[in-house]
């Protein structure tokens, strides 16, 4: 039966790697409306109906038509009714063992039902929908699909989308009729060499509907972005922006009730608006105290409800400063996959599960690696104390030369801006890991950067870089990368006693890299296999006693970095990866974890948790 099951699923991923993809370049859309959580959506989650089309034929079999025989001679090549079910949200990979592996296309449908008289057919996947009043409109969210897709709507294709991990919308009200509508989505997940990231990347690729799908209803103008934050100055002042859906003028009301603040602003003709107020008795938010205020916005009768916090973070010579008082950043990362069902991360309980972990271990700091993940982790993270460090998936082998490659990147980077920037515990973007200094490379990430300033001043940017090495003329580590200097942080990967050997004992090893600025070690650690047990100076050995013994030594290595603002052991979870192949050690598996697939804590994961409380306890005493 594993055989066979195997033998299918690489059966379909060749296909579906060797065929043509016919889905058409993406359309420009808007940048999505913020806080789609607060303005009372309708969930279209659940099972949908599903069709695996490895050949790509769906587009020029039109199965995005929702098309019956009407006479005895008339049939069609495919049919949802009936057929497979996939969960949304959710990925395909883990809800079948044939689509373990595959990478393709696959297409979902449900029926949206509108009127008294609509119901649905026998077998079918369908949600009752209210027509939008005259007042109204009505839009159709998705969360995040990975990593292609086109939504049609009725036999007409009306959006596409690039990118996998950021959300995205479009406008159904105007195209909805009384009766069945018929809702399709074509989503395809290859990798290819102008994707992002592109062909080769250490975590699985998870294909489909990913997080959650939503119908929002607005008024004709409505506030689509809006922005408070704390002002520069070092006072009590909040600063608040909005922008509307059209160029039109609008009353826009802010409460914060438990500050007594109601204030109505008026937009000026671009739909743009500002204001600027002040109050005495602010509560910041912190790591020790995550304070978060209940707010509301209102315009044109319509309600958005939001927590929203307010701290400062800024850099001081080689400190990270949060509301002035220096943070070392005891971090951790993790994929968006819970590891025990090898499956995406997509709900508000598998938020809840990776983030108690990191609580345990003792984490102040979650670097979100190597995307933007669920909404659901940022807000609870931010209700825990979590600080935040949120990057987009710039992650090597970017083709840097490539016009429509920038083009892709800087849309993830505002949809993550856009969605994030009322999130008060992401103190930190992240613009790209583990990248190799060339002209190129330097002109890509400084316009992502001047991107990403010209949205958001009131956080630090970063990049991790992998290009740090031991001269031994210098008897030092030391990073020949320019770009670094155009950082608020600079953040360094570096598997010392894993992928590179000690050069001598890790105890003496100093380190010079970005003097002024602060340091983060923003990866380390090695391998190992939970309850295998061997020589803690073997690498091959692949036990807990090496995994911990590297923990312990550059440990050892980090006390003497000057400018050390932070640590992230990498990772919190052994992950999927479908290039490690070890057949004992590995069996596609990436065993970095601090826990294993099954949650158990290894040695390292008391090595780190103790170092941690160490520095809490150092922490509280400042």
């Amino acid at each position: 039966m594993k055989i066979n099951t195997a033998i299918t699923a690489a059966v379909l991923c060749f296909a579906a790697m060797q065929a043509a993809a016919q889905i058409t370049a993406p359309t420009a859309t808007p940048t999505p409306m913020t806080n789609v959580y607060g303005r009372n959506p309708q969930l279209l989650n659940g099972k949908w109906a599903a069709i695996i089309d490895p050949y790509d034929q769906g587009v020029p079999k039109e199965i995005y038509l929702d098309r019956t025989p009407q006479n005895d001679t008339e049939f069609f090549e495919y049919a949802f009714d009936g057929g497979m079910r996939l969960e949304v949200p959710s990925d395909w990979n883990s809800q079948m063992p044939e689509l373990k592996y595959y990478e393709g296309t696959i297409w979902y449908a449900r029926h949206l039902l509108v009127g008294e008289k609509a119901s649905p057919r026998e077998g079918q996947c369908a949600t009752t929908v209210e027509m939008p009043r005259e007042d109204e409109r009505l839009f159709l969210c998705f969360g995040a699909v990975n990593y292609r897709c086109n939504v049609y709507l009725n036999g007409s294709r009306i959006c596409s989308h690039e990118g996998g991990f950021t959300p995205f919308e479009v406008e159904i009200g105007d195209k909805l009729r009384e009766g069945d509508n018929f809702l399709a989505v074509e989503v395809d997940n290859r990798r290819r060499t102008d994707a992002i990231p592109a062909m080769a990347f250490d975590w699985w690729n998870y294909g489909g509907i990913t997080r959650d799908v939503m119908i929002v209803r607005t008024p004709k103008v409505y506030v689509r972005d809006y922005f408070l934050r704390l002002g520069k100055d070092g006072g009590n002042k909040i600063l608040f922006s909005v922008d509307l859906s059209e160029a039109a003028s609008r009353e826009v009301t802010l409460e914060i009730g438990e500050l007594g603040i109601s204030k109505t602003l008026k937009t000026d003709g671009r739909g743009h608006g500002e204001a600027v107020f002040e109050t005495k008795k602010l509560k910041l938010w912190a790591p020790e105290a995550p304070y978060l205020y209940d707010v509301r916005l209102t315009c044109d009768g319509a309600t958005i409800e939001d927590r929203i916090g307010f701290r400062r973070v800024a850099v001081d010579g080689t400190k990270i400063l949060v509301n002035g008082r220096e943070v070392f950043l005891r971090s951790i990362s993790f994929h968006e996959e819970i590891p025990q069902r090898m499956g995406r991360a997509c709900t508000q309980a598998d938020a809840r599960m990776l983030l108690s972990e990191a609580k345990e271990l003792g984490a102040n700091t979650i670097r979100l690696a190597h995307y933007p993940q669920n909404e659901y982790t940022v807000r609870m993270a931010e209700e825990m104390g979590f600080i935040l460090w949120e990057e987009i998936p710039i992650w090597q082998g970017i083709d840097f030369t490539d016009t429509a490659t920038s083009d892709k990147a800087h849309g993830m980077l505002r949809e993550m801006i856009t969605r994030d920037r009322n999130r008060c515990a992401i103190c930190l973007w992240g613009i790209a890991n583990e990248t190799r200094p060339s002209q190129a490379r330097n002109a890509f990430l400084k316009s992502l950067l001047d991107e990403g300033k010209s949205i958001d001043t009131s956080r630090l940017f970063v990049a991790a870089f992998d290009n740090a090495y031991f001269i031994r003329e210098n008897d030092r580590f030391e990073m020949d990368d320019d770009f670094a200097r155009n950082l608020d942080v600079v953040a360094v990967n570096k598997y010392m006693g894993w992928y590179a050997a000690w050069p001598k004992d890790p105890a003496t090893i100093r380190w010079e890299i970005c003097t002024d600025k602060p340091l983060m070690i923003s990866e380390f650690g090695g391998e190992a296999l939970y309850g295998q047990h061997g020589n803690a100076h073997r690498a091959s050995s692949w036990s807990e006693e090496y995994q911990a013994q590297l923990y312990a030594d550059n440990l050892a290595m980090f006390a003497n970095i000057p400018n050390l603002a932070g640590i992230s052991p990498w990772i919190l979870f052994d992950f999927r990866s479908p290039y490690r192949f070890h057949p004992t050690n590995q069996e596609g598996w990436n065993r970095k974890g601090l826990l294993s697939d099954r949650g158990q804590k290894k040695k390292a994961w008391y090595i780190i948790r103790d170092f941690y409380r160490t520095k809490r306890n150092e922490q509280s005493k400042k």
